[in-house]
């Protein structure tokens, strides 16, 4: 059984496809289907059941022909769609700077985009070589863009590819950009009738080292600079901006893994492109194992995320090892150093993240935001901000210099502060339990359900909505849901929360777990080791306690 207007809608999209191979892919599948081929029907069924939609901050999808997928015909109908707003909203004319990672396709979707741009009458900036994402969200600011993009699926699998529009302000487009952007794309009417022009610019190297210096002056010039540090890009971008930043900050140069440490768009040595994925840190791990580091830095493949790890100490019956820390104990870590180095404004970070940064910028009487997830948000929380992070390894650690997260300037502010703890013969483990003491131990887990049908999530949102647990840990729960405003569900109970939402950027449904324990003798721990001892109790206790409230929660779902 056939779809005559389905395969009507694939006919004209080849016609219209500026891209030969792209078109053929899909002649190939249409001619399957018109001989009856169900699979193939499907698949065009799939390809063709709806254009890719402005997410977060953008496009982002598999790389495949049709209006479902990242390909040349969606990325151009993108580039002149934002051209069009542009020009609507008074900027025509104006510097839009492009930036692209290195994942298949990103280079010849930023050139495609710069010369649509430029022959809209834009002042179109190309980077001048495979970079990451900080990088050209610095560039927007630097050179008083109008406008930014940066071809990039961050962490996504390597069949993806994405496209992150940037307004003026540096910051992540949010509504109502979002929205008209997307109804100028509609409006295109022919892909091959979208005009192209060779007059953008290629820029050099200095818009590099101009983001370079301005991120190597984070640091304090007399804080201390010893520290063995093991880096892996991943498979991405960052490697080289990273070296160049330790080294103008007088940081020594980081050991590299060094399977990890070219662009590959196909992620060799790992199954998801992602430091919190299972596997992913297994080489930085052994690596840092075989140098005796002193820490690990990760960045994802676009580098504005920023994963660090650890040497624990042996601890009651915990042996002495290695361990990544999660994403709201560094979040936490990081402020904790700005406040202490005098940085003054408001702090801010998710509904999803630890509530401990709440309680430390009330502590030091600074100013506090909590937003929805995505830094399109963090990085518009208030006019002062000095400093955002959300807990899946996104940090903002200079949001004037860069307003967005930067998995760069985290990392060598991580390792400033690293050094500077080892320098007074402490440590990250030890510093964690200093402040665990003194704020109580937040500890946080994160559940994941991914799914192939996403129906799965909306069936699972709307169980917790009609039919919320009237108990959590044996805990009366307090529900607020924030649809319409966002699709988000937060639980509240007697010390600790749950909040429940479906991801933005992967088929996935996420609830985040949060249980606040006091540490009663932590404060009156006489030395390093007694202190590490009791917030270890407590660590054990939340342990427990988040596995049995994780699974309530999977099961109120549907996700158990």
């Amino acid at each position: 059984m056939t779809n005559p207007a389905l395969l009507r809608q694939v006919a004209d999209w080849i016609a219209d496809d500026p891209d030969a191979g792209d078109a053929a892919q899909l002649q190939a599948l249409l001619t399957a289907a018109q001989a009856g081929d169900q699979s193939a029907l499907a698949e065009l069924g799939d390809r063709f059941a709806g254009p890719l939609a402005f997410g977060t901050a953008g496009l982002r999808g598999p790389l495949r022909a049709g209006p479902n997928g990242m390909n040349t015909a969606v990325v151009r109908r993108a580039a002149a769609g934002l051209a069009a707003q542009l020009t609507a909203s008074g900027h025509a004319g104006g510097i839009v700077v492009i930036g692209y990672d290195g994942r298949h396709g990103s280079r010849s979707f930023a050139e495609d985009s710069a010369a649509i741009l430029a022959a809209a009458g834009f002042d179109a900036r190309l980077l001048p070589r495979l970079l990451p994402t900080p990088v050209l969200a610095f560039a927007v600011n630097h050179f008083g863009a109008v406008a930014g993009v940066m071809v990039t699926a961050s962490h996504n699998p390597p069949q993806d590819n994405g496209y992150k529009v940037y307004a003026g302000d540096g910051a992540q487009i949010v509504p109502p950009m979002d929205a008209e952007i997307e109804a100028a794309i509609r409006a295109v009417e022919s892909v091959r009738a979208i005009r192209l022009a060779s007059g953008y610019q290629v820029l050099d190297e200095s818009v590099v080292d101009a983001y370079v210096a301005a991120v190597a002056k984070l640091v304090r010039p007399d804080s201390p600079r010893e520290l063995d540090v093991v880096h892996t890009a991943l498979h991405g971008v960052g490697a080289p901006v990273v070296r160049a930043v330790f080294a103008a900050a007088g940081f020594g140069a980081p050991s590299e893994v060094g399977e990890q440490a070219e662009p590959d768009p196909d992620f060799s040595t790992v199954s998801f492109p992602n430091p919190e994925e299972p596997g992913a840190m297994d080489l930085a791990l052994a690596l840092a194992g075989r140098e005796q580091a002193d820490l690990i830095i990760a960045n994802d493949p676009d580098a504005d995320r920023c994963a660090v790890g650890v040497r624990f100490p042996a601890v009651g019956d915990r042996p002495a090892g290695w361990r990544m820390l999660r994403g709201d104990e560094l979040g936490v870590l990081l402020a904790d150093w700005l406040l202490r180095s005098g940085v003054r404004g408001t702090y801010a970070t998710t509904i999803v993240s630890s509530s401990m940064l709440s309680a430390m910028a009330a502590r030091q009487g600074m100013g506090f935001a909590e937003t929805l997830t995505g830094f399109k948000w963090i990085s518009r929380a208030a006019p002062d901000l000095v400093y955002g992070y959300e807990e899946a390894l996104g940090y903002a650690v200079a949001p004037r210099l860069v307003r967005d997260k930067d998995g760069i300037s985290a990392a060598l502010l991580v390792a400033e502060l690293a050094a500077s703890l080892k320098a007074d013969g402490s440590s990250i483990p030890h510093r964690l339990a200093e402040l665990a003491a003194s704020y109580g131990l937040h500890a946080t887990s994160q559940l994941s359900w991914r799914v192939t049908d996403l129906a799965v999530i909306t069936e699972a949102m709307s169980r917790l909505r009609t039919a919320p647990p009237g108990q959590l840990l044996g805990r009366p729960v307090e529900v607020t849901d924030l649809a319409p405003e966002a699709d988000v569900l937060i639980l509240r109970f007697a010390g600790g929360r749950v909040v429940v939402r479906p991801s933005g950027t992967e088929p996935k449904c996420k609830a985040y777990l949060e249980l606040v324990i006091p540490v009663p003798d932590g404060e009156t721990a006489t030395d390093a080791e007694g202190l590490l001892a009791v917030v270890g109790s407590a660590e054990r206790r939340a342990e427990a306690e988040l596995a049995q409230l994780g699974a309530e929660i999977a099961r109120a779902a549907g996700m158990a």
